[in-house]
């Protein structure tokens, strides 16, 4: 039976962006930038891909994932250890970036996690995000190329307002991150959550929804953030 459809992996480094179509020719790769996202974005519109799939990546991903579900491409972003267990069941034990994309095309293609398309409101917030964050990358590439030939008199204000853009930058990721995060097409802790034994849907998503530091704290930390941890309630001569 052919599967039809273009399915898309990308492994997401800080340096680069390496692109596997499956079917499709030997992988390809752009720089981990603006305008390698743009490249990524408008190839895979032109190819009508039908999902893409890259691994949690510390965050690298983040501006790539939001472009893609900003423009509707049906993106997943799933859990590393499911597509390196994958890796190990198919005999992909090499590890470069083109054969880790090649996986996870592969894993796209065979697995199929399911994509979650942002409803139109979330896509236009991704949106608006990512087009300030370019807007606020050229000002700061602009100033800081000005700062270089700038008299004294007007260093001081150029030093100024690039402290200025690079607070801002370093907020409009943090919104970024926050808004994937809190989006359908965010996996890695639903499918984390749900190869433990008895946790189905339902416990996940409620586990996600009321439980936002699920993997930022110890076991302890959420334990005693529950309220399940046994504590210690000394009172007068009880002691327990």
């Amino acid at each position: 039976m052919v599967n039809a459809g273009i399915y898309v992996g990308i492994d997401v480094s800080k340096a680069g962006l390496d692109v596997a179509l499956r079917p499709g020719n030997e992988p390809w790769h752009v720089t981990n930038d603006d305008i390698g996202i743009e490249t990524v974005v408008r190839r895979l519109e032109e190819a009508g891909a039908t999902l893409v799939v890259m691994e949690a990546a510390g965050g690298l991903e983040m501006p790539l994932a939001g472009a893609l579900a900003a423009v509707g491409l049906p993106v997943a972003v799933v859990n590393p250890r499911q597509v390196r267990d994958f890796a190990k069941a198919t005999g992909r034990l090499a590890k470069t970036d083109s054969v880790d994309a090649q996986v996870l095309a592969h894993f796209a293609e065979a697995i199929r996690p399911t994509p979650r398309p942002l409803p139109d409101e979330q896509a236009q917030h991704l949106d608006a995000i990512l087009t300030r964050r370019r807007q606020v990358i050229q000002m700061l590439t602009a100033e800081k190329n000005r700062l270089g030939t700038a008299h004294k008199p007007v260093r001081e204000r150029i030093q100024g307002h690039i402290k200025w853009l690079e607070d801002e930058l370093a907020a409009l990721n943090g919104d970024l991150e926050q808004s994937i995060r809190q989006s359908p097409i965010w996996r890695e802790k639903d499918d984390l959550l749900r190869s433990v034994p008895g946790i189905g849907p339902i416990v996940s998503s409620t586990l996600l929804a009321d439980l936002p530091e699920l993997g930022q704290l110890t076991h302890k930390q959420i334990a005693a953030l529950v309220g399940v941890a046994p504590l210690n309630r000394d009172s007068g001569a009880f002691h327990g």
